[in-house]
């Protein structure tokens, strides 16, 4: 004891004494490995006479006295790098100020700024000015002085960053994006902090719309690897992406986007009734090559791109052909889930299988198309309809056999002119694409890849979602009204 007494002990808990079962007690409230060095140094637990925590020269010890002899031990903090060993210390934050309600900026600097200071994570942050500023930005950076770029906004601003940092990486591997090339992925993790209106991606990799969510997903560095599309046309890149709606999704979203003075719900409602009214089937070939297991291995990069190419000569006659009307058409490499398909728009795929769902939606009666369309919003099966067909594919070629111009039939007058979007609503030859929420023009035969797990995202794969109730107004306001054909 006289040891003891040469140093500075200041009990910082109360002795356990070692009444009968109250050393078995003290024991077990610490860590198992402690338990497993310090029984040993003792000589067992029935050596003990009592046990507890001492600062000896202002350092935590768990002290220890039996029978024969008086031990201690400094205790050591735990290591954050031990449990989280790809946590994020510098990471790239860009910002779109225009998103849904423009609140992304409140969203990062009053909930996810905060966390972020508290993990003693450094940022860099831009705040977007126009459209394809992200993209600029992400084509310029020392790109390799980050853990991870993180994007605060909606589906169209985690899509232009997904396909900034894709497009990066295939200009540092020097790939020509032209041809029938096969990509490398994405140099560094995403993370989304939803600030948008249906935030799809958020949705399908962390199961809700919350930032403070989101936030803690790239603070822990959980990472979920997740596939990614490739649209071309004529061998010639158009984007990447994770999911594509043609016909009615991508009317509706050119709608919506024309008419942008409006509020955001109000246009979104006004869109998907507007398309309603006017809803016609397009005339187009749709080409489909089904999933294979082995050749969703060769994607995975077990091939090299010699033997990819031999396999995909073999696939030719695979091919499936189908020429048809049709009201719309899905092709998705995610659930996309939202808050009006809480079960996914395409529920029957995940983040990482390395195929896509498609969803052919044939010509109907509108009334029938609108069952579907409710369908999304509960527990009923909204393929159970016999116009819809859906497959599991890795490509799609789509190509309209008609002119797809479309015009407003109403006056233009309260049209907002000043629209980024605006030519896709009167051209003719201009279909409408809705990728990822955002529009995609110009083309009218497109060319999808399923690529997977090329790229990764913080947060976790989402099997389910739990809660089934529809909360878009637009759906629910459909009334009979809408529903003559």
């Amino acid at each position: 004891m006289s040891e003891v007494g040469r140093r500075a002990v200041t009990p910082l808990t109360a002795w356990s004494k070692a009444e009968e079962g109250g050393a078995g007690r003290a024991v077990s409230q610490l860590p198992a490995e402690s338990q497993e060095v310090r029984g040993t140094e003792v000589g067992g637990p029935e050596d003990l006479i009592c046990r507890g925590i001492f600062q000896i020269e202002k350092r935590s010890c768990d002290v220890v006295l039996t029978s024969s002899r008086l031990k201690w031990t400094p205790i050591e903090p735990e290591s954050l790098a031990g449990y989280f060993p790809k946590r994020p210390k510098f990471l790239k934050i860009i910002i779109n100020p225009h998103s849904h309600k423009k609140e992304a900026k409140q969203v990062y600097y009053e909930q996810v700024a905060p966390l972020f200071k508290l993990a003693d994570i450094k940022t860099d942050i831009t705040i977007t000015e126009h459209e394809g500023h992200a993209f600029s930005v992400l084509k310029e950076c020392d790109i390799q002085a980050f853990d991870g770029v993180v994007c605060v906004g909606g589906d169209g601003t985690a899509s232009e960053v997904a396909h900034g940092l894709l497009l990066r990486a295939q200009t540092d591997a020097r790939r020509d994006i032209d041809s029938n090339f096969m990509p490398v992925r994405a140099p560094l993790p995403l993370g989304i902090i939803p600030a948008g209106s249906t935030n799809v991606l958020s949705f399908s990799v962390h199961g809700i719309k919350h930032p403070c969510t989101a936030a803690m997903h790239i603070i822990m560095g959980n990472l979920q690897a997740v596939d990614v599309c490739s649209f071309s046309s004529r061998h010639r890149l158009l984007r990447f992406g994770f999911s594509a709606m043609f016909g009615f999704g991508g009317t509706t979203l050119a709608l919506a986007e024309k008419y942008r003075w409006m509020p955001s719900n109000q246009r979104k409602e006004f869109a998907v009734i507007k398309a309603l009214t006017n809803l016609k089937p397009e005339d187009c070939e749709l080409s489909f090559l089904p999933t294979e297991n082995a050749h969703m291995a060769d994607q995975k990069g077990k091939r090299n791109e010699d033997e990819r190419n031999t396999i995909e000569q073999c696939n030719e006659d695979k091919w499936q052909t189908m020429q048809t009307h049709f009201l719309n058409i899905s092709v998705m490499a995610i659930p996309c889930l939202c808050s009006m398909a809480p079960r996914g728009l395409a529920p029957n795929t995940r983040l990482d299988n390395g195929s896509m769902s498609l969803i052919a939606v044939q010509n109907s009666s509108r009334a029938d198309f609108i069952k579907h369309l409710k369908r999304y919003g509960n527990r009923q099966n909204q393929f159970d309809f016999p116009f819809v067909e859906t497959y599991t594919v890795q490509e799609v070629k789509i190509r309209s056999k008609i002119d797809c111009g479309w015009t407003d039939m109403e006056s233009e007058e309260n049209a907002d002119f000043h629209s980024r979007h605006q030519s896709v609503i009167s051209p003719k030859g201009s279909c409408p694409w809705n990728v990822d929420g955002d529009l995609m023009e110009g083309t009218s035969e497109v060319h999808i890849k399923i690529h997977p797990q090329l790229i990764t995202m913080y947060g976790r794969n989402i099997e389910e979602f739990d809660d089934h109730t529809v909360k878009c107004s637009c759906l629910k306001s459909l009334g009979s009204g809408h529903t003559r054909t």
